[in-house]
């Protein structure tokens, strides 16, 4: 289905707000490589890029290439040059996907840890908005630009900025100076970097308020006195109950006593979640807005973090505000003043995550008051005023507030503006550039750059006591089809731009989900209603050498994944070649710059259309989209508060009812979700799955033309009244040999990952086709070649009935009908 080589219509382009290859469409069928899996060597290299041309993959993104020196990273031992070998294998690699038809996507700033740059305890991951605005990490990003895609490829003799088979530069992941902040990961920042952004956030000010005066009128008319006490019983005279409710979930088991006006909760036995255990107060009523001051004193036996939370007392629970505190073992006075995201009748405020672990904590003296925040201090005059600390927001009065976030906001502005500028000026760089996924950046900052991105995972890994510990995690394992609120696609879908290029560049059901074949296919059928540009999955592989593992070994590497990759030709049918239409209306949302700071005051980075009052389950019926440029908005009429939600195409179902999602176009059929005995009728098509050991399956039924169907075909081109070969696969659950899950909820196995072959469960099902007519079904083996002739039933009406299941020992077979009946 790919063009060959990659780049040979040259450079793809942005236009009209998508991505097109020469005069057509282009949509992205996307993966990762990770650390050392961009250096494989070339004997491998050959073999991963047919193998990935032969699945519809056509754009592989290189990522974490930054991490680490030779052999698993692109770096010397010095973290600053490139090195020579690795360099070569990348070089050869790239040749060689374009070569197969596949573009690369080229990332810069991944995960590398400035080489000389001071640290702190508690600093974000590879300096992390940090690298926003110190020129010393900004310098060390564009010299590592300048090595690497000036550079000239010996395999294809081009620079990688005149190189038409790079589609996307990828500026800085999952980063972002105002989301970073918002977390509370630069409150600790070490004096060189505080100080270097104080003196912006000062020159900031100067900027805006020719004085003192000036600055003293704007934001004193903000001051909130403190109030009268919301809370009943503080001292906690009848114990921790009455108004206060100690709440126990799941596994976790904690009781509390209380003394001298202090409560002592002693958490015996955790699940591994945090909030099993929570101590909280509802029936409070908060505006959105307005200011609140919490206060409380607060230890534990030894040092752990616990979260303090406001929000809905009531189903969905909504935050309104959250902060967390480091606790010692001795008492220690905290103080915070916040403004609520919204309006509430009947919150609550909570101590919460005290189920992180076994122990005894100590609080006394909460307390929560309306109002106390205030403008500037005495001593603060303009030209020295502090940066403000995310644990001390809220102290002040809203219209500083505003201004600290407003120059966060155009701060982070200028580094992606100005990284951009380098790449296409200095640089001369052609290929389309894209800065950091929507959320961790405000999507309206990220609209400045030639191609919007998005990440999102269903359920990723939780890792409740260290991170990246692969002996204690958990996933939740569940199947994303159906669910009420539509999983992860409405927020995907709620950061698109309009007239701009849209793609997701990290997409995973992380394994050992049981569901995960599902994963690709809805976002695939999803993204095409949408009638976005690119998909990724995360990843391919993050192995360095050892391409034929035969079985799952880690979360997200999906070229060792049965179930997933047995979905890839009907995922690429659906999306790339268009099968699954785009919506047929579009719901605009418009939102103004001081909209978009005001939106930043409440959610920090990450806030989007619903924000906007967007419906959750609007992105699932028809196409959204934000607008920047201050034209006016179309809302489309939306309710989605029933069970069932259809495309406007009549495509796609959502079934929340029935746990299900069904894709029913000319081309492309399928059945995803819970088995409840029923047949299900698609238009030509009939499938009848049987019960199974999860009652879940995923079956496609995808119709391909003879010979070679050009990519990104629309349905109406060459298309015979029934076309001449179908794929059918039947996904369902699968673990590796040995694979040792840790409890009855299957959702952790720890290090225990099992070992080759992976087991896969055999699909049974009826399958009914419009036609016997010189119809032939074969049961395919691992490598999609003809492996066991299926039996085929006539009906009455001279269709054909096939069953499928596990006697076949495959999950896809073929059915051919011969050219001369058709």
């Amino acid at each position: 289905m790919l063009d060959k080589p990659a780049g040979g219509a040259g450079f793809i382009v942005a236009r009209d707000g998508h991505l097109y290859e020469g005069g057509k469409r282009f949509r992205i069928f996307g993966v990762n490589t990770a650390f050392g899996a961009n250096f494989p060597m070339h004997a491998d290299a050959e073999k991963i890029a047919a193998r990935m041309a032969k699945f519809g993959i056509n754009c592989v993104r290189f990522h974490h290439m930054d991490n680490e020196a030779a052999p698993s990273g692109i770096w010397s031992a010095d973290m600053r040059t490139l090195d020579p070998g690795q360099l070569d294998k990348l070089d050869y690699f790239i040749a060689q996907l374009k070569k197969n038809g596949i573009y690369a996507d080229l990332n810069l700033h991944v995960s590398r840890e400035y080489p000389g740059m001071a640290k702190w305890e508690g600093m974000p991951s590879f300096f992390k908005g940090v690298d926003n605005f110190y020129p010393p990490m900004v310098a060390m990003q564009r010299d590592y630009a300048r090595a690497l895609l000036t550079h000239i490829n010996p395999y294809t003799h081009t620079a990688y900025v005149d190189e038409p088979a790079v589609a996307l530069i990828e500026i800085n992941n999952e980063n972002g100076l105002l989301g970073i902040w918002w977390n509370g990961a630069l409150d600790g920042m070490s004096d060189e970097y505080r100080d270097d952004l104080q003196a912006r956030w000062n020159r900031w000010l100067q900027a805006k308020y020719p004085t003192q005066e000036a600055l003293e009128k704007t934001w004193n008319a903000g001051d909130e006195p403190a109030g009268a006490e919301m809370l009943k019983d503080a001292g906690f005279e009848h114990g921790a109950g009455g108004a206060w409710v100690m709440e126990q979930q799941g596994g976790a088991v904690a009781g509390a006593s209380c003394k001298g006006g202090e409560v002592s909760i002693q958490v015996s036995r955790t699940d591994g979640i945090g909030w099993h255990v929570q101590l909280g107060q509802p029936g409070l009523s908060f505006s959105k807005g307005k200011h609140y001051t919490v206060s409380f004193s607060a230890g534990a036996n030894s040092p752990r973090r616990i979260e303090i939370v406001a929000s809905q007392a009531h189903e969905p629970w909504n935050q309104l505000w959250s902060t967390s505190v480091e606790l010692t073992g001795d008492l220690k006075q905290h103080r915070f003043t916040f403004q609520p995201s919204e309006d509430e009748t009947n919150g609550r405020i909570v101590f919460s995550n005290l189920g992180a672990a076994e122990g005894e904590y100590q609080l006394k003296g909460p307390s929560l008051v309306p109002g106390g925040s205030f403008g500037l201090q005495k001593s603060e005059r303009l030209g020295s005023i502090p940066g403000f600390k995310k644990s001390e927001m809220g102290m002040r009065s809203e219209a500083a507030e505003r201004d600290w976030i407003a120059f966060l906001y155009d701060t982070e502005s200028q580094y992606w503006a100005g990284m951009r500028d380098y790449l296409r000026h200095d640089l001369k760089a052609h290929s389309l550039i894209v800065g950091t996924p929507g959320g961790y950046s405000p999507t309206s900052i990220q609209a400045g750059m030639d191609v919007v991105d998005s990440h999102e995972y269903w359920h990723h890994p939780q890792f409740p006591h260290k991170a990246w510990d692969m002996n204690d995690w958990t996933i939740d394992n569940v199947s994303m089809a159906g669910v009420p609120n539509g999983g992860t696609l409405p927020s995907l879908a709620e950061r698109r731009v309009a007239g701009k290029p849209f793609i997701c560049t990290e997409y995973s059901a992380p394994a050992p989900n049981s569901y995960s074949s599902e994963s690709i296919l809805l976002l695939a059928a999803y993204a095409a209603l949408q009638d976005w540009d690119g998909v990724f999955l995360f990843a391919y592989s993050h192995r360095t050498d050892d391409w034929d593992t035969r079985h799952v070994t880690n979360f997200f590497d999906v070229d060792q994944h049965p179930t997933k990759l047995a979905t890839f030709p009907a995922s690429v049918a659906m999306f790339v070649r268009g099968d699954v239409s785009m919506g047929k209306s579009v719901t605009t949302f418009p939102v103004s710059p001081q909209e978009a700071i005001d939106a930043s005051m409440h959610k920090g980075s990450w806030w989007g259309m619903e924000q906007f009052g967007m419906e959750r389950m609007l992105p699932l019926r028809s196409r959204v989209q934000f607008d920047f440029s201050g034209a006016a908005g179309s809302q489309a009429a939306f309710s989605g508060t029933g069970k069932v939600t259809t495309s406007d195409t009549g495509q796609l179902t959502w079934d929340a009812d029935k746990s299900r999602v069904l894709i029913d176009t000319p081309r492309s059929k399928a059945f995803i979700g819970r088995i409840t005995g029923e047949p299900i009728k698609f238009k030509g098509v009939i499938i009848e799955p049987k019960s199974n050991t999860q009652n879940w399956a995923a079956i496609t039924v995808t119709y391909f033309n003879a010979g070679a169907t050009p990519q990104n075909m629309t349905p109406s081109d060459k298309m015979p009244r029934i076309p001449r070969d179908i794929l059918i696969a039947a996904t369902g659950y699968m673990e590796n040999t040995g694979m040792q899950w840790k409890s009855p909820a299957h959702d952790s196995v720890g290090s225990n990952w099992g070992t080759a072959p992976s087991l896969v469960e055999g699909i049974s099902a009826k399958i009914h086709l419009p036609s016997n007519n010189g119809l032939h079904v074969w049961a395919l083996d691992a490598r999609g070649q003809r492996k066991t002739a299926v039996p085929i039933t006539r009906t009455e009406s001279d269709g054909a009935v096939i069953e499928i299941g596990p006697q076949y020992q495959t999950l896809w077979y073929e059915a051919e009908y011969p050219d001369d009946k058709f």
